[in-house]
């Protein structure tokens, strides 16, 4: 009777548990989702679920350790009656009403080798003399069914003994009243294997100072101490999980991936890790799909069709959990899309067999990643040798306790288990009544581990009788298990090494605290860490190990907690009608892959399957996306560079490099001398400098006959220079530009077109003022019209653009620089604007208006004096070539080769075109007419006493040259023996040289003229006139003298002012 109170009474206290850890969980914030899935009322579970759930693993010790593994699945009746499928539906023999019932068919790798994992590496401690010696490692070992709010309701276990006694702890012998012995408090919790799991056990772990350390978990989240201070793992977290599978995809060449992850903080965080560095690394993801917790196959075959509809994206990176895995390839099956996708599994699936069996081919090429690890092969010849416990067996070994005295193991599979079994407690309450195994010959039979029957059987397909009575399944149903079969298609499960490291780790940090508070010599726990070790103390020395494994591979922790990345890459693949998993590469800091190791189904080997939406443009391209991850490429402009799928403009003078990621400076061009634009040019500047300089040899060497002294030499002379300085400039023109030839450019184009159109202004003034004077000005001399007055005005007006070309060049100093006209393009010019440049010509321009102003406006004077009808025909021509250079030059702004030879061609054209109007007729009449370019005999200023005859004017344009008395009109024309000023002509007679005396004479009547001997006189017979000569040069020309006569010598003044 007092005990059936006593078990009430823990049924009670479970439940006040329960509701004391939702409520401080609450308050914290921390699992405020744990007690809120609003499960509907369970029913009776089934037998065989009963039969196995509730068992655990107690086996007394000094020291205890809790325990936490997947024993069995996760199982979901749904409202078909199929929910677990398979095996998990056949354990559950039962369905339907949408119920959840935690544990289905039970795991044989995560579940059956971790938990031996476990139990072997407490006979191995618990043997070995230097860790822990005389202290004996006990354990409360717990089955969470894969569930986490199984795992969470069976981990109030382990905060039993700080609460009220428990039933269990109440011992019957010999029918004498129960005597109190209570359990050992747990000192820390090797466990959970999934990462939801572990953080639902952590939080209440937490609460009681309990510190855990996981073999299996690798969610971020648990990285976080400020939620679970007391939590380490001896695996590294998903972040850098994902870092590794990232590297893997990238390096197998697939930017277009899809990408699966359970429901939970391992799936979910775990991708978001693995997304968030695929788009750093440019991998981009087609579809991403979630498993929920509760998913049916229909849903997994929606995921499937899903996936499917992005077919380029064959590589799919999955985060679940090996249940899920399974049932993921068991769809890719039903739906005949076997071989279609490239599996990429985590952890999880590591090199498990489970999620494979009887569906290789669908798994095929799947390439998975597990933290580095080397295979126990002590632990393989101690799971090969167990063999399910027998009552015979089992029940017949003696009592004892463990040898913990020095004695390790001995050789072979049974070495170090060889004790016997103890009674543990007699509560009937699902707990194992052994804590050694049996040995008997090179077998072990598993006297302590209550699921390995139910192991046995599933492996084997086979029932032992007393299981199959009690799930009513008959006997002939399954055949019956021998119990001595050997154990076939093992291969030891991928985290069994993990699972030793975080016993080992735990049992090191326990030795170190036992020697620093108890003695280095202690053998046994001081009353200091009665009844168990401080669980705050205690975390401080397990964050503080470090020592070598029985992997072989150093075993400590980081500030979080977490071990130290490290994993190891494998590849499914097939070998002839096997299936296996290949070690292909191994990843620590960057991957190492054995590419010669890689295998793929329908594939010759070295050859990688493509998960590519659209290849990667090439450099000068970005991506027009048609979606996320698709795209085309369109190329950039020209002057662009491609960068982060954006065109990036060169700076000006800057062009992509050939990579068409970055710019270049250009080269400058310009002008070289074997352009054709600067050979032509410079052609024409050679003949017109020869030329000149021919002219000039003629002027030189006929500078005292008639002809060249009535051209007005001094301003011929300057005229010329002009000319050459013209022909001149286009080697600055054409040069390089630097400071020097800007300068000389800048000074020397504006003063050689200056002083060219300075002569000609100066010349065409004169000669307006001389005959156009009116009939009112009478006889008297025009001012600066000597030729020293005409070099002085020439002079001056070029000195004007001189030195405003010299304060130009102080204001604004010469230098070059760079344009451009247009993209990839770089000219090397003169540091000043073309509007600058135009403005310096401007005072030019002036200069030729003026010029072709006086040309026309003494267009009609005499024929012999038309030297402004050479000048006027120079004017015009001028104005149009540089009008036509103007609108070539600007007009072609984007062309500096069409510009740089249309300023030079103008210039030579201007100096070539005065050149030939004005200084051409002189040298042909010099050296081809010389005739003309005599005196006559007759010329001079003829008085009445020489002997020498005097011009006659008469209207009809008749001369007649007579001697010694009087002349008479004669029709006959008498070429005169020089020319008159300009242009150079002959005198061909008196009324065509001088049309101003025609208003003197009457226009219908001849004139007789006679020359008055003393006076200087003459008179005329119709007009009571006095006539005088005025000497031209070497032409004597009749001027009137308005009734009196002129002085010898200011008639010879005026013949100088017109020469």
């Amino acid at each position: 009777m007092k005990k059936k109170l006593l078990c009430r009474s823990w049924r009670w206290l479970r439940l006040s548990a329960a509701v004391f850890f939702v409520m401080v969980t609450a308050a914290s914030g921390q699992l405020a989702f744990t007690f809120q899935q609003n499960h509907p009322p369970q029913p009776q579970q089934p037998e065989r679920e009963s039969e196995y759930a509730h068992h655990l693993i107690r086996i007394p010790g000094d020291i205890v350790f809790g325990g936490l593994f997947p024993m069995h699945e996760h199982l979901v009746l749904t409202d078909h009656g199929g929910g677990g499928g398979g095996a998990a539906g056949a354990a559950a023999g039962l369905g339907g009403g949408g119920l959840e019932f935690p544990c289905g068919a039970i795991k044989e790798e995560k579940g059956i080798q971790r938990l031996e994992a476990m139990l072997y590496a407490l006979d191995l401690i618990n043997d070995d003399p230097h860790i822990l010696p005389n202290i004996t490692i006990g354990a409360v070992i717990l089955d969470t069914c894969s569930s986490d709010t199984h795992a969470l309701d069976q981990s109030m276990e382990f905060v039993r003994s700080y609460m009220n006694k428990d039933a269990s702890e109440y011992q019957c012998e010999s029918g004498d009243a129960p005597r109190y012995v209570p359990h050992k408090p747990i000192t820390g919790v090797i466990g959970a294997s999934f990462s939801t799991e572990s953080i639902m056990v952590a939080n209440i772990l937490r609460l009681f100072k309990i510190p855990q350390i996981s073999y299996a978990s690798t969610s971020a989240e648990l990285s976080d101490k400020s939620r679970f201070e007391y939590f380490s793992r001896v695996v590294p977290p998903d972040n850098f999980q994902a870092q590794a599978l990232v590297e893997m995809v990238r390096q197998l060449g697939w930017k277009y991936v899809s990408t699966v992850a359970v429901e939970g903080d391992y799936g979910e965080k775990g991708i978001a890790s693995f997304v968030t560095l695929a788009e750093a690394a440019g991998i981009c993801i087609a579809v991403s799909e979630k498993i929920l917790r509760r998913a049916e196959d229909a849903d997994y075959d929606r995921i499937i069709e899903r996936l499917s509809q992005k077919s380029s994206a064959r590589g799919v990176v999955m985060f679940a959990d090996e249940d899920e895995t399974r049932r993921m390839l068991a769809a890719t099956m039903r739906l005949n899309k076997t071989g279609q996708f490239l599996w990429v599994g985590s952890d999880s699936w590591g090199a498990k067999l489970h999620p494979v069996r009887d569906q290789e081919f669908a798994a095929e090429g799947a390439i998975t990643i597990l933290p580095k690890r080397s295979s126990l092969a002590g632990f393989d010849a101690y799971f090969k040798a167990l063999r399910p416990k027998t009552a015979k067996v089992c029940g017949s070994v003696g009592g004892g306790s463990a040898n913990h005295n020095g004695g390790g193991g001995g050789g072979g599979p049974a070495g170090g288990f060889a004790s016997g079994a103890a009674s543990a407690n007699a509560s009937g309450n699902g707990e194992n009544q052994y804590y050694r195994n049996a040995v008997k010959g090179s077998r072990i039979y598993n006297c302590r581990n209550p699921w390995f029957r139910q192991f046995w059987e599933q492996h084997f397909k086979c029932r032992f009788n007393s299981s199959a009575s009690a799930s009513g399944h008959s006997s002939s149903t399954l055949p019956e298990c021998k119990g001595g079969d050997k154990l076939t298609y093992y291969e030891q499960e991928g985290l069994v090494p993990f699972v030793v490291d975080a016993v080992y780790a735990m049992a090191h940090a326990v030795h170190r605290m036992i020697a620093d508070v108890c003695g280095h010599d202690a053998r046994e726990l001081c009353d200091e860490l009665k009844p168990a070790p401080s669980g705050r103390n205690l975390l401080k020395y397990i964050r503080n190990v470090n020592f070598i494994g029985p992997q072989g591979q150093p075993v400590r922790f980081n500030k979080d907690g977490d071990a130290y990345g490290s994993y190891s890459f494998y590849q499914y693949q097939r070998h002839g009608s096997k299936y296996d998993y290949v070690r292909i590469g191994d990843w620590s800091a960057s991957l190492v892959l054995n590419m010669s190791m890689l295998a793929w189904p329908n594939s010759t080997r070295g050859t990688i399957p493509r998960s590519i939406c659209s290849d990667s443009c090439p450099n000068g391209y970005i991506r027009n996306f048609q979606d996320q991850c698709c795209w085309s490429c369109v190329s950039c402009r020209e002057d662009s560079y491609s960068f982060n799928d954006t065109c990036v403009a060169c700076a000006p003078g800057y062009a992509p490099n050939r990579d068409y990621n970055g710019c270049d400076k250009i080269p400058a061009e310009h002008l070289t001398w074997d352009s054709p634009w600067a050979i032509v040019p410079l052609v024409f500047t050679a003949l017109g400098v020869t030329a000149t300089l021919f002219t000039l040899t003629v002027f030189l060497r006929y500078n005292s006959t008639p002809m060249i002294m009535a051209s007005g030499r001094e301003l011929c002379y300057l005229l010329l220079t002009g000319i050459l300085l013209c022909y001149l400039m286009a080697i600055p023109i054409l040069a390089k530009p630097n400071v020097f030839t800007c300068s000389l450019l800048r000074v020397g184009l504006g003063f050689a077109l200056c002083l060219c159109y300075s002569s000609i202004l100066t010349k065409t003034n004169r000669i307006s003022r001389i005959f156009n004077r009116g009939s009112k000005a009478g006889i008297k001399r025009p001012s600066y019209t000597s030729p020293k007055s005409q070099i002085v005005i020439c002079c001056g007006l070029a000195s004007i653009q001189l030195g405003g070309s010299l304060v130009w060049l102080m204001f604004e100093r010469p230098s070059t620089k760079e344009v451009h006209p247009q993209p990839l393009t770089a000219i090397l010019t003169c540091g000043v604007s073309n509007l600058s440049l135009v403005l310096s010509l401007l005072y030019n321009m002036l200069l030729i208006i003026l010029c072709t102003f006086y040309a026309f406006k003494t267009r009609k004077i005499p024929e012999n004096f038309n030297e402004a009808k050479y000048i006027g025909f120079t004017m015009y021509s001028t104005c149009i070539v540089w009008l036509a250079f103007v609108a070539i030059y600007f007009g072609t702004y984007n062309d500096y080769k069409i510009q740089t030879a249309t300023l030079c061609v103008c210039v030579n054209i201007s100096a070539s075109v005065a050149l030939g109007c004005l200084f051409v007729p002189k040298v042909y009449i010099v050296l081809f007419q010389p005739y003309k370019n005599v005196r006559t005999p007759g010329s001079g200023v003829q008085r009445s006493g020489d002997h020498r005859g005097l011009n006659k004017f008469s209207t009809s344009g008749g001369v007649s040259v007579g001697g010694g008395g009087a002349a008479t009109p004669s029709n006959s024309q008498q070429p005169l023996a020089s020319s008159i000023s300009h242009p150079p002509a002959t005198l061909s007679s008196a009324t065509q040289s001088m049309t101003s005396l025609s208003r003197f004479t009457n226009p219908t009547t001849p004139t007789a003229a006679t020359a008055s001997g003393g006076g200087g006189g003459a008179s005329s017979s119709s007009h009571n006139m006095a006539i005088s000569t005025i000497s031209l040069g070497s032409a004597t020309v009749a001027v009137q003298a308005n009734g009196s006569d002129m002085s010898r010598a200011e008639a010879e003044r005026d013949s100088n002012n017109l020469s």
